[in-house]
C-alpha cells in the first residue's frame, strides 16, 4: 500500500514540474541588459482572434523585475497588414500585456519596442510568428 502512495505522489510531483498545458514554452529574447520571456495566449495564435501577449522583463545581470517600463508589440503580415498594441503593466512585477489580432494566417514578422523609462533608449527585438488558420479559413501559402 505504501508503494502505491509513493508512486502516486511521484506522479503528482512530476506533473507539477512540467507545463500545465500543451502550450510551447515562452520565447526567450535578450538585449544588452534585459532578459525577456514572451508568450501568447492562445499559443500558437490563430487568425481573427484576440491574442494576449505576455512579456516578462528582468534585468539581465541582477534578475530584478523591470517596473515602470513602456513599449509596444507590433506585427506585419507578408501582405503588409499591420497590427499593434501598447504594453500595459500586469499585476506581477515586471510583467506587461498587449493584445493583437492577426487577420490572416501565415508567417508574420513580430517586433517589440521596450524601454525601462523615458531616460533610456528604446530597444527593439524582432521574431517570426506562425499564425494558425482561423476556423473555416484556408491557410495562406
Amino acid at each position: 500500500m505504501t508503494v502505491g502512495w509513493a508512486a502516486a505522489l511521484a506522479l503528482v510531483g512530476v506533473a507539477a514540474c512540467g507545463p500545465s498545458s500543451n502550450q510551447p514554452p515562452a520565447l526567450r529574447l535578450w538585449t544588452s541588459d534585459i532578459a525577456f520571456q514572451v508568450s501568447s495566449d492562445p499559443s500558437p495564435p490563430p487568425a481573427r482572434q484576440d491574442i494576449i501577449f505576455k512579456v516578462v522583463a528582468r534585468d539581465k545581470n541582477s534578475g530584478q523585475a523591470i517596473e515602470g517600463a513602456e513599449g509596444r508589440v507590433f506585427a506585419t503580415s507578408r501582405d503588409g497588414v499591420n497590427t499593434w498594441d501598447g504594453l500595459t503593466p500586469g499585476p506581477q512585477p515586471g510583467t506587461y500585456y498587449a493584445k493583437l489580432n492577426f487577420i490572416a494566417s501565415g508567417d508574420w514578422a513580430v517586433g517589440m519596442q521596450f524601454r525601462r523609462d523615458s531616460t533610456k533608449p528604446i530597444e527593439r527585438l524582432d521574431w517570426r510568428q506562425e499564425v494558425q488558420a482561423a476556423t473555416g479559413e484556408a491557410p495562406i501559402r
